[in-house]
């Protein structure tokens, strides 16, 4: 006769519940990484164009933003999203923005992005 001292391992329902774990956490990252790649295109883009310098209006720099956007293929943010502002001999540009993303049923996830950068003035 076996005692239960020596049965070892998990019941079926165990791991059923660490699948259904797994399941959802991977259902999330599928989720959530195309919006993280957005990110990244946006903070790479600002990242460019912080490297540059001498801008003369707000103006100049929405038009530069919409055409980087438009090449990187970003539709999460608009140029007219970002927020510039001037300080002293800089501008002050700020992209952040709010991405929700629908998991199933009325489950979401709501993911806030921000990124500031100095650009120069002329």
């Amino acid at each position: 006769m076996h005692s239960r001292t020596h049965q070892r391992g998990m019941t079926a329902i165990g791991w059923l519940l660490v699948l259904v774990i797994i399941g959802f956490f991977v259902l999330l990252a599928l989720r959530m990484v195309p919006a993280y790649l957005d990110y990244y295109k946006v903070v790479s883009t600002l990242e460019g164009l912080e490297a540059e310098s001498g801008f003369s209006s707000p103006r100049e720099i929405r038009k530069l933003l919409e055409r980087r956007f438009d090449i990187s293929f970003i539709d999460t943010i608009t140029p007219a999203d970002v927020i510039i502002k001037p300080v002293g001999s800089t501008f002050t540009v700020t992209a952040a923005y709010e991405h929700t993303e629908h998991v199933f049923g009325n489950v979401y996830v709501v993911m806030d992005f921000e990124k500031q950068i100095t650009v120069k003035k002329y």
